[in-house]
């Protein structure tokens, strides 16, 4: 894993959620604790662009998923 080191300035109450997060959850490093909340972040993000690119699927395509079938019918 490629790490780059990186300094942020972040309020008081945000560092002590770090903290209070690490030692609740037993993480080894405060880096731990924003790596996942970046990994939680990024999730999230991209969840809004798949339901966002599903809306975009041509719904006409739909029909074509059961030519043949008669209604109730299922293989």
């Amino acid at each position: 894993m490629n790490i780059q080191k990186l300094s942020i300035s972040i309020q008081k109450q945000q560092y002590e959620f770090i903290e209070n997060y690490q030692a609740e959850h037993h993480y080894k490093t405060r880096s731990e604790v924003i790596r996942e909340a970046l990994n939680l972040l990024q999730q999230t993000e991209l969840e809004a662009y798949y339901c966002e690119a599903n809306q975009e699927l041509d719904h006409a395509f739909e029909i074509t998923t059961s030519d043949g079938l008669e209604e109730d019918e299922t293989w």
